[in-house]
């Protein structure tokens, strides 16, 4: 089933892209009847039995991924891994000759039918543990000392806390640190989360 929408975004991509995507869009129909197109997190997707591919344009490149593409077979590596893998299945695509050859891509798209057909599922990730992170001592000993901001910081989840700790860690230099670390006193001994502006009310 076309959908007026993928149209409209192929439409607006870069003119350079829109023959590439709409080449993966009628292999796409062309070797399954059945794909019903759907506008997902501001891209175009093909859903078959539930998530089957995808395509999406950037400025200077586009992307085709397959839902399942780590159970696909490949046998001659055209499926991107690493940093690639980002980018979709196949990488950075800028012209036609980046995809694989018509009939590699007509094989991905039946095995991935198959796949959903008999409702293969991807094996579920497992959750990594995140670390414990801890303010810097000299952040840690000024907090102490303000003792409404410490009571607000120590009585909040292990989230909350986590929230502030990773807003002045992560701050790319020292002033915006300190400045960071200021905003945190201030707003704990209002008994603010460090999100409470977007919290409703």
């Amino acid at each position: 089933v076309y959908n007026e929408k993928v149209t409209e975004y192929i439409e607006k991509a870069q003119p350079s892209l829109q023959p590439i995507l709409n080449h993966i869009r009628e292999l796409v129909h062309k070797t399954n009847k059945d794909v019903e197109e759907k506008i997902k997190w501001g891209m175009p997707h093909f859903d078959y039995k539930g998530m089957y591919c995808g395509i999406a344009a950037m400025k200077q490149h586009c992307g085709f991924g397959f839902w399942k593409a780590g159970l696909l077979k490949d046998p001659e590596n055209f499926i991107a891994k690493g940093e690639d893998a980002g980018m979709g299945s196949f990488g950075r695509i800028t012209s036609l000759k980046d995809l694989p050859p018509d009939k590699a891509l007509i094989d991905f798209l039946k095995q991935a039918k198959d796949l959903n057909d008999n409702d293969i599922k991807t094996e579920a990730r497992p959750k990594k543990e995140k670390a414990e992170l801890i303010l810097p001592d000299a952040a840690f000993k000024v907090l102490q000392k303000n003792k409404k901001a410490n009571t607000t910081f120590q009585n909040f989840s292990p989230s909350q806390r986590r929230d502030y700790i990773e807003w002045i860690v992560e701050a790319k230099t020292e002033a915006t640190r300190g400045k960071r670390f200021e905003t945190m006193l201030q707003w704990l001994e209002e008994g603010k989360t460090r999100h409470w502006k977007y919290q409703t009310k």
